[in-house]
């Protein structure tokens, strides 16, 4: 089973899958996967980021990737791959993500930009837009260790991920942080 690990930058998805790659679970690496694949589109000079050619590495999955088997597929774009079966969004309070995004030394916009994206439920919309709202489910790692949000997702994955109250999406709501910019 494909399974999309996805999340804003800074909610935990590297530090998760390495954990869980430790425990013995196979995790790919979406960014590293599509660099060594040719699935590359150019460099957006902006961000300083890659672009990822998706419908490539929809193709390169789907062919290389047909298993019974949980796979976790890691990386903030991993939603947007109709081969996933199954998505976990990561989510974090826009004040601790903030934290942990200036910890890794972004610039100031660069952590402006996933703030927002977080705020107004970027990968959430998109996510939904791709895949049936039962298949996905979100993990709130605010106040959690990694360790915790890892038996999190073991949890969903082992109740065969069955909807449920705790992980089904809209639970998570940071969209008052927007009013915080703005004098009352």
């Amino acid at each position: 089973m494909r399974v999309a690990l996805t999340g804003t930058p800074g909610t935990g998805k590297s530090s998760v899958a390495t954990l869980l790659q430790k425990q013995g679970y196979t995790v790919v690496r979406l960014h590293e996967l599509a660099k060594q694949n040719g699935c590359i589109d150019g460099m957006d000079t902006k961000r300083n980021s890659l672009l990822i050619d998706m419908d490539k590495l929809h193709k390169y999955i789907k062919k290389n990737f047909i298993t019974n088997e949980l796979v976790f597929f890691e990386g903030h774009v991993a939603h947007l791959l109709k081969t996933m079966e199954k998505v976990i969004i990561l989510r974090c309070h826009p004040k601790e993500l903030k934290k942990r995004l200036m910890k890794k030394k972004w610039n100031n916009q660069k952590i402006q930009e996933n703030i927002d994206a977080e705020i107004i439920d970027v990968i959430l919309c998109e996510a939904v837009e791709q895949h049936p709202t039962k298949n996905i489910f979100e993990i709130d790692t605010t106040k959690k260790t990694i360790e915790e949000v890892a038996a999190s997702i073991l949890k969903i994955a082992k109740k065969n991920f069955q909807p449920t109250k705790t992980y089904n999406i809209g639970r998570i709501d940071w969209s008052e942080e927007i009013l915080k910019d703005f004098p009352a």
